[in-house]
């Protein structure tokens, strides 16, 4: 499979992306939080460019990060509220895809070679993190892109 396909509740948006994203990033940072209405989200990240809508249009929410003060964009169907993807003025190559709004979710690779856990600062109590991940405290670089060493738990772990 070259590509995967995903949508919004009421098929009013459709996009497409690489099959493969460039890694997934698993956050659980307020805004993810609030953003899903979970104790986080499964993001794979894409070049942006590779990112397509192929139906509809996306309104846009844009708001400052908490974290880095820079523009996140929220691409979401204006007819039923659904988030699709984000944009991020820090990172304006990239896009990240709500991976729940995919076709085939389960499709999607999730593994310790292609998946870091960030923000576990901000992590509900209870939430478990399994062995063998990258993990982070908060961003896995700093704002002025320096990389921050990841911690990389022995077995599962609760926060």
């Amino acid at each position: 499979m070259e590509s995967a396909e995903g949508g919004c509740l009421c098929g009013e948006l459709r996009y497409r992306v690489p099959a493969t994203p460039l890694w997934v990033t698993v956050c659980y940072c307020r805004f993810c939080q609030r953003a899903t209405g979970a104790a986080g989200m499964i993001e794979p990240i894409y070049e942006r460019d590779s990112f397509r809508v192929t139906s509809g249009t996306p309104s846009v929410f844009t708001l400052p990060s908490e974290g880095s003060g820079q523009d996140i964009h929220v691409h979401f169907c204006d007819r039923c509220g659904t988030k699709i993807a984000l944009t991020f003025a820090r990172w304006p190559d990239r896009a990240g895809i709500y991976s729940g709004t995919l076709d085939d979710p389960a499709a999607l690779p999730v593994t310790p070679e292609n998946t870091k856990h960030i923000f576990l600062d901000e992590a509900r109590p209870g939430t478990l993190i399994p062995p063998g991940f990258a993990t982070y405290r908060r961003h896995a670089t700093l704002t002025d892109g320096t990389p921050v060493a990841p911690t990389v738990f022995d077995a599962p772990t609760w926060l």
